[in-house]
Parts: structure tokens; sequence; C-alpha cells
């Protein structure tokens, strides 16, 4: 179900130094996403999403864009993407993100997008313009196996069509990374998937691979988390009970060796690992004194 909403705040300061993304502002034009993914911890009771199918749309997001945008004195990297899709399925017919980014681009702000969907390339126009202070799109990749992908990411594109669109992206000129985020536990932590990630970020153009070989699980999220895994992985439930009991981060049991191994590949392909915050030089130089 879609239904409209009204926001209060739309643009809203990142608390301290991002070190996942290089953010200073984050922005959520909806709640609940359609793409649907199996592992995904926007369930989780504590962001108070009632039913995370019905998506729903901040109809003033636009509006109030305009009033907050010429109030901030930072113009630092605007984020979207991390609480839901922002090129979901409905962003096709109401183009609420396309809409945004061109009002980013009237006020000078650089943006970063975290994605699953090639349907990114619409704006790639208004992206270009964006570039001229910093454009960064990210594809979330946990997979290169589109089989797979099916299974863990129901209605998002394929990875195919993810590396096809970054390779454009990264074409015209525009920072691409790939949040290669989470790592599932005894079903993506393995030497064939990670290789597969790294050596398909390179041939595609990605500047960077931001990692991390794991998950979350809390109340809600475990509980649809554990039922699909009952239905698509039957008997690895009990794997994860046992492995991780009740813990809140359930990290790959194969850490230590796929991260070394993750870094060796991405040092011969030329391809960072972290990023810093993206800043205009005039706040570069501010932050000196």
């Amino acid at each position: 179900m879609i239904k409209d909403i009204e926001a209060k705040v739309l643009v809203s300061r990142v608390r301290g130094p991002d070190p996942w993304f290089g953010l200073h502002y984050g922005m959520n034009l909806y709640r609940g996403c359609q793409h649907q993914c199996i592992y995904c911890d926007s369930r989780s009771a504590c962001y108070e999403i009632e039913d995370f199918r019905d998506i729903l749309v901040k109809r003033n997001a636009i509006a109030l864009l305009e009033k907050e945008l010429p109030k901030k004195r930072v113009k630092g990297t605007i984020g979207t993407g991390s609480m839901n899709d922002p090129y979901m399925p409905v962003e096709e017919e109401l183009n609420l993100t396309g809409r945004a980014l061109a009002v980013i681009a009237k006020y000078g702000f650089p943006v970063h997008i975290i994605t699953k969907s090639d349907l990114v390339l619409r704006d790639l126009p208004i992206l270009k313009r964006i570039n001229r202070v910093g454009a960064v799109v990210s594809f979330t990749i946990t997979t290169c196996d589109d089989a797979l992908a099916a299974k863990v990411e129901p209605y998002a594109p394929p990875p195919s069509a993810r590396l096809r669109a970054m390779k454009k992206i990264a074409a015209a000129g525009i920072e691409t990374r790939i949040a290669m985020m989470p790592i599932l536990p005894f079903i993506e932590d393995t030497d064939e998937n990670v290789t597969a990630i790294v050596n398909a970020a390179g041939a595609c153009g990605a500047k960077t691979i931001i990692p991390w070989f794991g998950m979350t699980l809390r109340d809600r999220q475990r509980a649809y988390y554990y039922d699909r895994l009952n239905r698509l992985f039957p008997g690895l439930r009990t794997t994860y009970e046992k492995t991780f009991g009740d813990r809140y981060e359930c990290i790959s049991p194969r850490v230590a060796h796929l991260a070394a191994l993750f870094h060796r590949m991405c040092e011969k392909c030329r391809i960072e690992t972290s990023v810093e915050p993206y800043v205009r030089d005039r706040w570069k130089q501010l932050g000196l004194f």
C-alpha cells in the first residue's frame, strides 16, 4: 500500500564524522521499501514503521527541501538511501528523488546516493550538474549471482543490471562505489562471492568498496529474517541461532580470512576501501580553525 504522509523535517545532520560514507546530512523521501530485502535492518521496531511493506511518501518533501537547504551553513554531502531505496519502483512514477536532486543542484550541495536500482540512470543529467561540487553513487552489491540475489533481495533489480548502470555512471565522470554490505553469514561469506564482487567493481569503474562481513539482527527484523531462512534455506536458521544467539551484530565466522582476501584484491585492483567526508573546499579550510 502507498500512502502520503507529511514530514516535519527532511534533511537531518549526521552525528559526528560518518566513517562509512562521509556524509554530513541524511535525507529520506520515503518510509518503507518495495525491494523487501530479507535482511533489511529498517524492519526493526526502533524505526517505528508499522508495516515495512507499506510505502509512506513524504508529500511535502520538495517544499521542505526548498525551505531547509538555504538555511544550512555547511554545504556538506547529503546522503539518501540508508532507510529505503530512493529508486524503488514507485519512484519511476512519482519522481520524488529526481525532483529532490534538482533542488540539491540548485543550492550547490554535494550528494551521495545508495541504491540497488539502475533507475538512477534516469537522473544522470542532474547528477552531472551536482558533480560540479560532488556526486557519488554507491550500488549495494552483496552478491554478483542474480539467482541468489533474487532470493535475498527479491524485488530489487538484479546485480547484473546494477553493474551495467555503474559502468555508465562511472563513464560519465561520476564517482561510483560499491556498498558490499551486508555479507550474509553462511550464505554470501565465501571466497568466490567476495572475489566476484571485487573483480566486478574493477571492471565497472568503482573507485571504492565499503565492506561489512556480517549483518544485524534484532526484534522484528530477526523474526522476519528467520522466517525467510526457513523458506529459502531450510536448516540454516538453526546454524544462526547456535552461532549468534540473541546478538545484534552477527559477524561472519570467516571475517578475518575474508577481510585479508578482500584487502589484497582491492590493493591489486587499486580500489579504495574507506572514504573521507566530501565537502566543498571552503568548508575544508574552515575546519582548520
